[in-house]
């Protein structure tokens, strides 16, 4: 058995910044909007927050609560810290086995939920095996069994070699099996350092600390988080009634008194999902019509991720909030840095060319084989960002000569389309496996994963070999060359299923006064990622 510090430092990207801000104010609000005099020296333990994403299926980590960002009510076994490693939480120790089949964890002996009962290995296995059931957005298909050796060490045993299956455990609080039902996701307990109060929905959740928390006792004793609209949260943070408002890019230059923009960086990113089948009349297993006649052509593919000026669509439609994006997991530690494609127009036009796509009865639009270059682009309506650069890709495509159908829907029609046209997607995770499930053959067609029925034999044979290995630099090697080798891979310079254009930045106006601590590189998510350190932050 090899102890965990040679697969968890892998994790070597630090990612620090200055959050904190320096009251300048003589009063501060308090959670009920009554202002009281900063001038003593006791300081606020509340806070009100504004969130856009209410959880839909509830505070349950077995259906994925806690997935971008920390379950808070529960503990997990282990969590990613704020310089992206992996330390103990719930456990005390673990081990991982040579081939990275078997994990197996020793539970510390001071925990206990809430209602007094303490927290053993029973709970931890009745946890991932209800995860594994729910077929929630956090995969454990892998996972053959889970097993209590005695009270407080649990055993994990993977149908295959996954050592990366340690980012999955740290993203799965603990549940208490005696208290779990139906009911559990509107009324959870848990062993984390905050418990839930209240929740209205569609209004607000409120959070308290919990007072027999095994760890460090949080500063902040209450947290009021209000589920707003973006306009909403904005008036409430300049009426002073908010401490912390998430705000999109077209609000960000606002001002606002005794507040300050925090800009946080992200690998929450968006890029286009391009089917590489051909359009043959097949159907999927659901019905559903697969392939396209389009982009299937490698050198659109190209040339869209050579042609569409990534800078153009942060500074006009980001307003300058976001950095480009090349891969799915661009400056985490299993990025291939050689990912990084510049804007070059002619280039693009000349890959166009080259293939044959051509405008040969000058209506604007290329064409090859009969066949135009024209494709619909699906996103979701409801989200503004997406709205907006879904029309700065067409007018970028169409510089190309490429004629792009937006069509704004919503996501359930979306997984109907998918397979055989195009999707503006969003991904981004603190874990190597997404790469996996991205653009491995196992998840070819499979849901959101892999739309687009990519599937190349080197790629997979990389991804299988950072799988199977607990050696850091050999692991991140596979996982860069499945990016790009030289010769092939998943990015720009190879095949190119997904181009991926932007990664968006995470804004909030936050209180001046509040420190929300060392942030580490937010995952895709809005909002939840911001609080995956609560417990540390603090009123100076």
């Amino acid at each position: 058995m090899k102890k965990n510090f040679l697969i968890l430092t892998l994790l070597v990207l630090t990612i620090s910044g200055c959050f904190s801000k320096e009251s300048t104010t003589s009063k501060e609000q308090t959670s009920d909007s009554k202002e009281v005099s900063t001038n003593t020296t006791e300081k606020r333990k509340d806070i009100i927050v504004s969130i856009a994403s209410e959880p839909d299926t509830g505070f349950d980590p077995c259906t994925g609560w806690g997935r971008y960002g920390n379950p808070l009510i529960q503990s997990t076994l282990v969590e990613i810290d704020s310089d992206l490693n992996v330390i103990n939480d719930l456990a005390v120790d673990y081990t991982i086995s040579e081939d990275s089949q078997i994990f197996v964890f020793t539970l510390r002996k001071d925990a206990f939920f809430t209602d007094g009962k303490q927290v053993t290995a029973k709970d931890v296995v009745f946890t991932f095996d209800q995860a594994k059931k729910s077929g929630s957005i956090i995969d454990f298909t892998n996972l053959d069994k889970v097993e209590a050796i005695d009270d407080f060490t649990v055993k994990f045993t993977l149908n295959k070699p996954m050592a990366p299956f340690i980012y999955s455990i740290s993203a799965t609080g603990i549940v208490p099996a005696h208290l779990y039902n139906k009911d559990y996701a509107n009324n959870p307990i848990g062993s984390g350092p905050y418990k839930l109060a209240q929740w209205k929905k569609g209004e607000q959740a409120v959070f308290v600390i919990n007072e027999n928390y095994y760890g460090k006792k949080p500063s902040i004793e209450k947290v009021t988080a209000l589920f707003i609209p973006e306009d909403l949260s904005l008036s409430y943070a300049k009426a002073g009634k908010i401490d912390v408002a998430y705000t999109a890019p077209s609000f960000a230059n606002q001002k606002i008194k005794d507040m300050s923009l925090v800009n946080l960086p992200t690998i929450d990113n968006r890029g286009i999902t391009l089917p590489v089948l051909q359009d043959n009349g097949k159907k999927n297993e659901f019905g559903y019509p697969v392939g396209n006649n389009v982009t299937s052509d490698i050198a659109i593919r190209k040339a869209l991720s050579y042609g569409i000026d990534r800078q153009a669509l942060i500074d006009n439609v980001l307003n300058s909030y976001g950095r480009p994006a090349y891969t799915e997991c661009d400056n985490m530690p299993w990025w291939n840095k050689d990912t990084v494609v510049e804007y070059d127009f002619e280039k693009a036009r000349e890959i166009l060319k080259e293939a044959g796509w051509i405008d040969s009865n000058n209506n604007g639009v290329l064409d090859k084989n009969g066949v135009e270059a024209e494709f619909n682009l699906y996103y979701a309506a409801s989200d503004s960002v997406r709205q907006f650069l879904v029309n700065a890709i067409k007018e970028e495509a169409k510089k190309l000569q490429i004629s792009i159908n937006l069509i704004g829907s919503n996501w359930d029609e979306i997984a109907t389309k998918m397979y055989a046209d195009a999707v503006l997607i969003g991904w981004g995770a603190q874990d190597p496996m997404e790469s996996y499930y991205l653009y491995h053959s196992v998840n070819k067609g499979v849901d959101y994963y892999n739309p687009e029925n990519y599937s190349n034999k080197q790629v997979d044979e990389y991804m299988d070999l950072a799988l199977k290995t607990n050696d850091p630099k050999v692991s991140l090697s596979y996982w860069q060359k499945a990016q790009w080798d030289g010769k092939t891979g998943t990015s720009t310079l190879g095949d190119a299923p997904i181009v991926w254009l932007v990664n968006v930045d995470h804004l909030y106006f936050i209180k001046n006064g509040l420190n929300i601590g060392k942030q580490k590189i937010h995952p895709h998510g809005h909002a939840w990622p911001l609080f995956a350190n609560l417990k540390d932050w603090i009123w100076e």
